[in-house]
């Protein structure tokens, strides 16, 4: 039974989507000429989760909803349907019904694309009966099916250009190039590495191969090695995408592009840098909305959640977040930002670089070349009529004193260090030279953070503590405790983790906390008043996960083990 519901009205009656968005979505159909479905325009401007819409659709059109990952679908089946024409209307079938006339059910992201129903009962011969996926769930499943055969396909087709000496960079034939192998074999790097969730690919120049690696959850992973022989055409089409000098082979260079995958911008930050055996590349990932999410989404405990909501309520101080390179602290600060990004506020930025852009943010990239360092620009900001400055990174004592400066004359610093505790930042700044009592009366708060994956939901395995383990989570050694392990399966590739979650350390600046930080106190001491008014130590939020089962044990030995 059909809803004439529209699709907007059933998510903000679900509380998925709010009613704002849904009159911005009614406002661009009934502008027309977009070309795009409403579940397609709610998905390109992340109003809602892909499967809440993909929910929605199934209630609104009265259809099954499937669930694709981690389900095995039949290879012949997907064969049977032209790649091009399951990859355009973002189809797969993934069953055939029993009975006298056997109908394929096919997953689809827009059931009433009745052009794509047709093209498949062209192809197939047979009557097609829709249910409803996921875009994500539907182009992964057509990876798993036609990828490996795609990117060998245009190896080998690069490889007979070669041989004919046809090889020439896409730009100058002055022609249609989308369908070049190169072209292609990158395309579909970068379409594997967005929908595998992976965080980077690297594209590395080994002494006989080409080797392309993504990091996933944080985790290195080979996905495929190639013949050395691509090594100089691949790299030259990812400069080309990134603005680069294509020529220049013997020095670093940086560059930036937009992509597309699934109706998802990702904002792609490309490294290349000489190595031993040619240049290797890495390209970073990151969805253009993915770092201003909701704070619920981050990880923090009810309690740290109280101290996160109070220590960013000041109207002036310096709030630090800390920890090592890839534990999330841009995602935290964005999301600071974003929250606080209203028409009455100005906020300003000081990035190197800026990791994503933020409508009504004003954000500004650091240029040594043109002498726009951190310091420099902060103290162009501060005549800007700034009332919320977001520094990149404290990297100096000139960064830290205008910071300070900038905090005590009434304006909001957020910024980030790099160290392993929260007590630890207040020993760092007295390092670099910043006096006592200058930390004491600008700091508000410090937030340390790190990343740890979650345990899949599909394939988790439940155990008994061994008594180190408990040991080493404070609790009782002699007492039995259930937790839990990876195993691997299907929809999690085999590794026993998907996604992963934040782990905090918030330590809010009381009264003897400060006094402490005048008197110069070590991080220990300042480490134990902390935990006297609260504070909940990385190891001990980090254990709370192990107990409740969202990630194991080996995952918190590295980001708690000097706590």
């Amino acid at each position: 039974m059909t809803s004439k519901k529209r699709i907007s009205e059933i998510l903000v009656e679900r509380h998925q989507m709010t009613r704002a968005q849904a009159d911005q979505i009614l406002a661009v159909m009934q502008g027309g000429r977009t070309g795009k479905s409403e579940q397609e325009l709610i998905l390109e401007r992340e109003f809602a989760a892909e499967k809440d819409i993909a929910s929605a659709v199934a209630f609104k059109y009265g259809l099954p909803l499937v669930e694709l990952e981690g389900k095995t679908l039949d290879d012949e089946l997907i064969r049977r349907v032209d790649i091009n024409i399951l990859k355009k209307h973002r189809i797969v079938p993934v069953a055939l019904t029993e009975g006298v006339h056997p109908m394929m059910q096919l997953a689809m992201f827009n059931p009433m694309n009745a052009g794509a129903i047709e093209d498949v009962e062209l192809l197939s011969r047979m009557s097609v009966e829709p249910v409803v996926s996921t875009a994500t769930e539907i182009m992964n499943a057509i990876d798993k099916c036609f990828g490996t055969e795609t990117m060998r396909s245009a190896v080998d087709r690069f490889t007979k250009e070669r041989e004919k000496n046809a090889v020439v960079i896409e730009e100058e034939r002055g022609e249609d190039v989308s369908s070049a192998p190169i072209v292609v074999l990158v395309n579909t790097l970068l379409e594997q590495a967005a929908r595998q969730r992976a965080s980077d690919i690297h594209i590395e120049a080994l002494q006989e191969s080409l080797r392309v690696r993504f990091r996933i959850d944080g985790v290195m992973y080979t996905r495929h090695k190639y013949s050395d022989e691509l090594t100089s055409a691949v790299l030259a089409r990812v400069k080309i995408l990134a603005g680069m000098d294509i020529s220049e082979k013997r020095k670093p260079q940086d560059g930036r592009m937009t992509y597309f995958v699934d109706g998802r911008e990702y904002d792609i930050r490309v490294s290349v840098l000489p190595t031993t055996y040619g240049e290797k590349c890495v390209m970073r990932l990151a969805l253009k909305k993915s770092l201003n999410r909701d704070k619920k989404t981050l990880g923090l405990t009810d309690d740290d959640m109280k101290k996160f909501n109070h220590i960013m309520s000041y109207p002036n101080g310096i709030v630090l977040v800390t920890g090592p390179t890839g534990s999330g602290k841009s995602t935290t600060l964005y999301t600071v930002l974003s929250e606080k990004n209203r028409e009455e506020v100005n906020i300003v930025t000081v990035e190197d670089p800026v990791e994503a852009n933020i409508d009504g943010i004003n954000q500004v990239q650091v240029n040594p070349k043109a002498d726009l360092t951190f310091a420099s620009a902060l103290r162009s900001i501060l005549r800007q009529d700034p009332d919320i400055i977001m520094i990149g990174e404290i990297r100096d004592v000139e960064t830290a004193m205008i910071a300070i400066q900038a905090s005590i004359t009434g304006h909001l610093v957020v910024s980030t260090v790099h160290t392993n505790s929260a007590a630890n930042t207040v020993t760092r700044l007295l390092d670099m030279g910043v006096d006592s009592y200058l930390i004491a009366d600008s700091v508000v708060g410090i937030i340390a953070q790190r990343l740890v994956r979650r345990l899949c939901p599909n394939c988790k395995r439940k155990r008994r503590a061994e008594e180190y383990e408990l040991e080493f989570m404070g609790l009782d050694p002699k007492k039995p405790t259930d937790i839990w392990e990876p195993c691997g399966c299907q929809s999690c590739n085999g590794t026993g983790y998907y996604g992963r979650i934040g782990v905090y350390e918030i330590m809010e600046l009381s009264p003897a906390i400060k006094r402490l930080i005048n008197k110069r106190a070590t991080a220990e001491e300042i480490k134990q008043q902390a935990l006297a008014d609260g504070m909940q130590t990385l190891r001990m939020n980090a254990a709370k996960l192990v107990l409740e089962g969202t990630t194991s044990f080996q995952e918190i030995l590295g980001v708690s083990f000097d706590n």
